[in-house]
Parts: C-alpha cells; sequence; structure tokens
C-alpha cells in the first residue's frame, strides 16, 4: 500500500492536516506514507515515525510550470493507490492527474474542478474544527468498509540531540530551567494577527510578575528587530530572554520542546507547541475564529477571541481595533493562570 498526501500551505495548516497521514499509517501500519509540502515547511516533517517520506516543492518549481509538473511526474511515477489533495486547487490536483493507477484520489469538492478524483468530498460544517473538517476526506475509505484509525491530536517529535543543542543554546543565553520557561509569541506573519503590542508588553509584565518564571522572545531573523525593540521598551528586564535566535523550523520546535507553556498570538507556532504537546493559551485576532483552530476537546490547549469578551448586537459596532482591545491583559493573565495548573514546575512550586 502506497499513500499520497498534498498540502500547499503554511506552517499551522501543514501540522494540522497531518492528522490524515497519522490515522493513515495508524489504519494501514505497513503503508508507505507520503506527505508533500512546500520545501520551508517540509523539513518540520522529518523523523516523524508516521511519514516515510517527505517530499518538498522549491520555490523554482513553484514559480515554474514546467518544472513543477516535471517534479509533479516523478513524484507519481510510485504508483501510489490512495492519493488525497487537501489542497484541492489546480496546482494541486496534478498529483491524481498523473496518478492513473490509484484506486482512490480524493479531494475537496469545488465548482467546475475535481475532474481527476475519484472522490470529491464537500466543505464539512462549521460544527467542526480544522483537524476534524480534514479527517471527512477519509470518509470514502469508512464507506468502504475500511476500519479507518481516525486520530485527530497532530503531534510532532524532534530528535534529543536537537533537544539538547537547543538547551545548551539557552542555558548559554541565561534560561533558568529552575523557573518556568514561557515562549511569548509577540509577532504573528500576519500583522493582523498582532495582539496590540502596548497590551502585549502589559500583558508580559503581568506574566513576570505572577509567576517564577522567564519569557523567551523567539524570532526569525527578519523578526529580530521587532524582538529587540519589545525587549527594549520593556528596560531589556532580566527575565526575558531575547537572544536565541532560532534558524529553522526544526530549531523552534526544539527550543519549544525545552518550555514549559506557550502563550501569545495563534499561529504556526502555537500549532507547533500543541503538537509537541505543552500546554498552551493563545490570543485570536477579531478575524480568526477559535473554534476553527482549537481542538474543542483538548482542555491542555485553549484561546480567547474577542467575541468571548463582548457577543451581543453592539459587537458588530466597533472597530477592528477596539474589538482587540476588548482582550485586557488581566483576562487574559486569569486564564494563564488556570492553564497553569497544567505545568509541572508550577505545581511543584504551589
Amino acid at each position: 500500500m502506497k499513500i499520497l498526501v498534498v498540502r500547499f500551505k503554511q506552517i499551522g495548516d501543514a501540522i494540522l492536516s497531518s492528522v490524515i497521514c497519522k490515522s493513515l499509517k495508524e489504519t494501514y501500519p505497513d503503508a508507505k506514507v507520503d506527505y508533500v509540502l512546500y520545501d520551508h515547511v517540509a523539513p518540520l516533517f522529518e523523523h516523524q515515525d508516521y511519514l516515510n517520506k517527505v517530499i518538498s516543492i522549491s520555490k523554482d518549481e513553484q514559480k515554474n510550470p514546467f518544472k513543477y509538473l516535471k517534479k509533479v511526474w516523478n513524484v507519481t511515477r510510485a504508483d501510489y493507490d490512495i492519493v488525497i489533495d487537501i489542497m484541492s486547487t489546480p496546482k494541486s490536483e496534478a498529483f491524481t492527474l498523473f496518478s492513473r493507477k490509484a484506486k482512490y484520489k480524493i479531494g475537496r469538492w469545488k465548482p467546475k474542478r475535481g475532474y481527476t478524483y475519484t472522490h470529491s468530498i464537500p466543505e464539512p460544517s462549521s460544527e467542526f474544527d480544522k483537524a476534524e473538517k480534514f479527517l471527512k476526506m477519509l470518509k470514502p475509505l469508512i464507506d468502504d468498509g475500511v476500519d479507518v484509525k481516525l486520530d485527530k491530536n497532530y503531534s510532532l517529535t524532534f530528535l534529543s540531540e536537537e533537544k539538547n543543542d537547543l538547551r545548551k543554546r539557552m542555558e548559554e543565553a541565561g534560561v533558568d530551567f529552575n523557573k518556568i520557561i514561557i515562549p511569548l509569541a509577540i509577532n504573528s506573519r500576519r500583522e493582523s494577527k498582532v495582539y496590540p503590542i502596548d497590551l502585549m508588553k502589559e500583558l508580559a509584565k503581568k506574566i513576570l510578575d505572577e509567576f517564577d518564571c522567564q519569557i523567551i522572545l523567539y524570532y526569525s531573523p527578519n523578526e529580530k528587530e521587532f524582538a529587540k525593540k519589545f525587549h527594549e521598551e520593556l528596560n531589556w528586564d532580566k527575565r526575558i530572554i531575547s537572544d536565541i535566535n532560532t534558524k529553522s523550523i526544526r530549531e523552534l520546535g526544539a527550543l519549544l520542546s525545552n518550555c514549559d507553556m506557550f502563550v501569545g498570538n495563534e499561529g504556526g507556532p502555537r500549532h507547533l507547541a500543541q503538537a509537541i504537546d505543552i500546554p498552551s493559551f493563545s490570543i485570536f485576532s477579531p478575524g480568526s475564529s477559535k473554534r476553527d483552530w482549537l481542538s474543542r476537546d483538548n482542555k491542555r490547549h485553549e484561546g480567547i477571541e474577542p467575541k468571548d469578551v463582548l457577543s451581543d448586537k453592539t459587537y458588530d459596532d466597533l472597530s477592528y481595533e477596539e474589538k482587540y482591545r476588548l482582550i485586557t491583559p488581566d483576562i487574559i493573565l486569569e486564564k494563564v493562570k488556570e492553564k497553569m495548573e497544567l505545568v509541572p514546575k508550577y505545581i511543584e512550586k504551589k
């Protein structure tokens, strides 16, 4: 049995989609399960026991249609039995087009599209979270009597040497592992998902004053200036560490693996924290829905959105900024206190 899963998206979407790969591997333990991703996301999925191969699409292949089609053609020569096109775009559909021998070629139903699919799956209703929606793409197998082991808990593991290397770098930067270590997500790839920075600074001070902890400001190279300015405006508080530059997504995963709890803006790193399974509490922007992005029955990973604070008819009259500011640092702090009950160091210190 050979299975190919195709997902062209960013970090968070790729992590959430991996529940399909994991469920298929649990259903067919001897199967070869391969995952197609953009090259900046692909390294994150190396060394995962539910994947046999991670296939990356380079930036050059993304931009050049001839190189892209050549890559798709070469990949599909493996004669997969099942091909699942999660992205379901004209571009990603090329994988099902070239997989003529596959019994199952599954994609999302869209008008005037998907002619190469054997099964087109309608978009599930909003009652399901994102991971649950992805698992609905396995319905054709279930309908054919396959006992599919549906597992909506996505996970990622990192090698001991990766985690140990980051732990050493963290210690060299001043991290004291006797304290509670909290990576604070102060930034986001999308500016609209950045919690007002003055409120985030207030939240950082409240967390530091409330708990025996240190805060880590992680960042990619192009986010360094933003993180350093944030630290400077907090008077270079020594309880904040801003000297750990994670050079890759795997380094960020290894760093989070050495931390106790994730707090901050919703986004890819928050999904990464959940995949590693350190407790997390995330702040959702007015344009995002925690109902979509959070696993609703997993109390280790929760969040807050503006509508949790104000849900009456006056909400729609507020500006985007006013909606965001409904989520005050004090409200977040109380939620973080509740989540701390899941942190072993916190329990030991009580």
